[in-house]
C-alpha cells in the first residue's frame, strides 16, 4: 500500500521565501532642530540690536585698506612671525635643557619657565619698556655703548617682551613631544652609532612634529591676538592705527570692529595653513591622509543629487 501524497505541497526541493525586506527608519534628531531655531533666534536678536545702536557701517568699507590700516597689519604679521621664531628657537633649546641629565640646565630651564608662564605677558611689556628708569644706559663695552631709552625701542620691546614669553609655553610643547616618542627609537640610533644630536635632528624631532605642530599653530594665532597689547609700549600695530583713525574720524566703536574683522581674516589664513601642515605630518599614521577642504567641497558638489546606496 502506497501513502498519500498531498498534491498541494510543492516539491521537495523548493527553496524556502527570502527573509522579508527591513525598512530601515531614520532616526529623527529633534533636538538638532530645537538648537538651530534658538541659535538662528539669537543671531537674529543680535543683528536687529546691532541694527539700532548708533554704528555708522559705511565708515568700515572705507577705511578697510587704508595705508595706516595696512601699514598696521603689516607690522602686525611681522612682529608675529618673529616673535614666534625667537619663541620657537628658545622653546625647542629649552625643552632639550630641561630634559638634559644635567641638573644646572635643567634647572635654568625650569626657572626660565616658571617666571614667563608666572607673569603676564602685559606686565612683562611694561616692565621692559620701562627699564630705562633703572639703567639710565646700555653698555656692552666695545661693541654699544647708548642710552637706554634709544636702544630700547617700541618694536624691540614688543619683540623681546612676546618672544621671550613664548619660549615658555614652546618649551613645555616641544618636550611635551620629545616625551611622545617611544625610548626605544633612541635606543636603536644610539646602538646603529648615531650620536645625540644627529638622534633629535633625524628620528626624535621628526616624529615629534606631530604633536608639536597643532598647539604650535594654536600659539601662532593667539601670538597674533597677542599682538594688540604692544600698543601700550607705543608700537604702531594694527590696533593702534585702528584707534588712532577712530580718534580722528570720529568713529571709534566702528574701527575697532575693522580692526576685528582682519583680526578674524588673518587668523582664518592661518587656520588653513595649520591644517596643510598637519595633513603633511599625518603621513605613515593613517591609511588615508584627511580630505583637504577643496576636496571635501568638490565631494560635495558632484555627490549632490546622487542617490543613496549608488548611482541610478
Amino acid at each position: 500500500m502506497t501513502a498519500d501524497i498531498d498534491k498541494t505541497t510543492g516539491p521537495a526541493d523548493t527553496p524556502p521565501a527570502g527573509p522579508e525586506a527591513i525598512k530601515a527608519v531614520p532616526v529623527r534628531h529633534y533636538g538638532r532642530y530645537v538648537t538651530a531655531v534658538v541659535a538662528l533666534a539669537l543671531l537674529v536678536g543680535v543683528v536687529y540690536a546691532f541694527s539700532q545702536g548708533k554704528i555708522n557701517w559705511g565708515t568700515i568699507p572705507d577705511y578697510f585698506f587704508d595705508d595706516r590700516i595696512l601699514s598696521g597689519l603689516g607690522k602686525t604679521l611681522l612682529l608675529t612671525l618673529l616673535a614666534m621664531a625667537i619663541g620657537i628657537v628658545g622653546g625647542i633649546l629649552l625643552a632639550v635643557m630641561r630634559l638634559s641629565k644635567n641638573p644646572v640646565t635643567s634647572s635654568i630651564a625650569w626657572f626660565y619657565i616658571w617666571f614667563f608662564r608666572g607673569t603676564p605677558v602685559l606686565v612683562q611689556l611694561i616692565v621692559w619698556f620701562n627699564l630705562g628708569l633703572v639703567f639710565e644706559y646700555i653698555n656692552l663695552g666695545p661693541f654699544y655703548k647708548d642710552e637706554w631709552s634709544d636702544f630700547m625701542t617700541p618694536f624691540l620691546t614688543a619683540l623681546l617682551g612676546l618672544g621671550l614669553n613664548e619660549a615658555a609655553y614652546m618649551a613645555e610643547i616641544c618636550r611635551a613631544g620629545l616625551l611622545a616618542v617611544d625610548e626605544g627609537q633612541t635606543e636603536a640610533s644610539h646602538a646603529l652609532g648615531m650620536s645625540h644630536t644627529k638622534t633629535l635632528r633625524r628620528i626624535v624631532i621628526p616624529q615629534a612634529m606631530r604633536v608639536i605642530v597643532p598647539p604650535t599653530g594654536n600659539e601662532v594665532i593667539n601670538m597674533l591676538k597677542t599682538t594688540s597689547l604692544v600698543s601700550v609700549v607705543q608700537y604702531p600695530e594694527l590696533l593702534r592705527a585702528a584707534q588712532d583713525i577712530g580718534q580722528t574720524s570720529g568713529a571709534p566703536a566702528e574701527m575697532l570692529f575693522l580692526a576685528a574683522a582682519w583680526y578674524l581674516l588673518v587668523t582664518s589664513l592661518f587656520s588653513v595653513g595649520q591644517y596643510y601642515i598637519e595633513r603633511h605630518y599625518a603621513k605613515g599614521t593613517t591609511r588615508q591622509l584627511p580630505p583637504t577642504p577643496w576636496q571635501k567641497v568638490k565631494a560635495s558638489t558632484f555627490s549632490f543629487g546622487r542617490p543613496k546606496g549608488g548611482t541610478a
